[in-house]
């Protein structure tokens, strides 16, 4: 038997063999790369899976946390909001109760001052005038006092709002170097100042009363010696000074005497009364109209306190002086005059203090009886002296219009209030009325009635 051909089924050779198996194992190994590429991007995805889990967890707790914190913070705004809103109603509350409480107090001293007055110039003997006097002097530091609360409270309140406008200087100097010479004449000091048609932008009543603490100030401190009240140009503005040769203020204490309640050393040596909130208005309304406090001072020497505002140009026609009148009180000899006030004893005092000086006094509490003084024809009122709040919410400037209206002609009117609002003063000013604060002094009542009279 012999061998045929080979064919496809024989066996390969070794070397045929061994590169079938070599591609074998190659095959072999690319699979298992990929399933091991496919087990490894599995694994990926299940750690992303269980990362993005986590990850939605932890977002999940941050956004509760999250929403937790702007509920709390929310609940804080409100009652953050609530408590603003109370403080705020508290303070007008505290203002309108010191402005309520400042009215009924100011008016039995208005009484009393011109009961007092009366009083004073009928006495004969040393010491009943002596007496008088020291009632007077009382009768002033209440007023003070008052007026002080009545101005902190206004000031924390924000009640006060400047009324910038252009004020002449001298004016202001005149009016109150009447009101401190007196303080100094009686401590036998020096007390000079210096006329000036310097004006400047600032709010009068305000910059008024800062001028007025600052003098008072000096004139109680000060001893022996005398008080400057002067005003220099300075390029822009104006620089207001008050010097004085008191006891002066030592470094330490030049911050401290601008608090309220702070009365300082000098006070205290002194035995001054007060409550030490004079300095501190001045502070305060400086601060409201944006003019420079400066305090320079040197122990045992003195002191110089100074006020700058902006400069303004003077006013062309000066108010006349009130010395340049007659100072006798022959002009009011018969004179026809209508004072207007709810307070009985107001009207009491004042019909005997006009009467003692020859006036033709007709009294009225209201409107009803201003009208039944005008239906006599042949009264024609010379002045009118108006309370500004009238009972049932009626102004006492509705009584001037209706006085001048009637007598078809502009009658000098005088409002005297316990209200020292800006708003009364503006209104005064809207219908050409003098302004007055309670508790008159006749002296200033008397000069004034004068002037418009004259």
């Amino acid at each position: 038997m012999t061998d045929g051909p080979p064919t496809d089924r024989s066996p390969q050779s070794p070397l045929e063999f061994g590169r079938a198996v070599d591609k074998l194992r190659k095959i072999n190994e690319a699979l298992m790369k990929r399933v091991e590429r496919s087990m490894d991007q599995q694994a990926n995805a299940f750690s992303l899976f269980q990362t993005a889990i986590n990850q939605e967890t932890q977002i999940r707790i941050r956004t509760e946390e999250l929403n937790n914190a702007l509920t709390k913070l929310a609940q804080a705004n409100v009652e953050l909001s609530e408590a603003r809103d109370a403080a705020e109603r508290s303070n007008v509350f505290k203002t309108r109760f010191f402005t309520a409480v400042g009215h009924d107090l100011l008016q039995p001293l208005h009484a009393a001052r011109l009961t007092l007055s009366e009083l004073m110039d009928a006495q004969t003997e040393p010491d009943h005038k002596q007496l008088t006097y020291n009632i007077s002097s009382a009768l002033v530091t209440i007023e003070e006092l008052l007026t002080s609360i009545l101005d902190i409270s206004k000031l924390e309140a924000g009640v006060f709002v400047p009324n910038i406008q252009t004020v002449a200087l001298g004016a202001i100097f005149e009016q109150l170097a009447c009101n401190i010479e007196p303080v100094t004449r009686r401590k036998r000091l020096d007390f000079r100042w210096r006329p000036t048609n310097l004006g400047v932008r600032s709010d009068p009543l305000m910059l008024r009363r800062i001028v007025q603490n600052l003098l008072a100030n000096a004139a109680h401190y000060t001893e022996a010696g005398g008080v400057l009240l002067a005003a220099r140009r300075r390029g822009p503005l104006v620089a207001i000074e008050v010097w004085d040769t008191g006891p002066g203020v030592a470094p330490q204490e030049r911050e401290r005497i601008f608090e309220e309640f702070h009365r300082g050393e000098a006070s205290e040596r002194s035995g001054g009364a007060g409550f030490g909130l004079g300095l501190a208005i001045v502070r305060r309304m400086s601060e409201s109209l944006g003019h420079d406090l400066k305090l320079q001072s040197r122990v045992g020497v003195g002191s110089r306190f100074s006020i700058t505002a902006p400069y303004a140009a003077p006013l062309s026609k000066a108010e006349p002086k009130a010395d340049a009148l007659p100072a006798n009180n022959s002009y009011l000899v018969a004179r026809p005059l209508i004072v207007i006030d709810n307070d009985l004893s107001v009207l009491g005092a004042m019909q005997t203090l006009l009467s003692r000086w020859g006036a033709d006094v007709r009294l009225a509490r209201d409107l009803d009886d201003v009208n039944e003084i005008l239906s006599d024809s042949a009264f024609s009122p010379a002045i009118i002296l108006a309370d500004y709040h009238l009972d049932g919410s009626v102004l006492g400037i509705e009584a001037v219009a209706r006085i001048r209206q009637c007598s078809g002609s502009k009658v000098p009117a005088i409002l005297i209030t316990a209200d020292r609002n800006p708003a009364t003063a503006e209104a005064a000013q809207q219908f050409d009325c003098a302004l007055l604060h309670k508790p008159v002094r006749p002296a200033e009542l008397r000069a004034l009635m004068q002037h418009l009279l004259a």
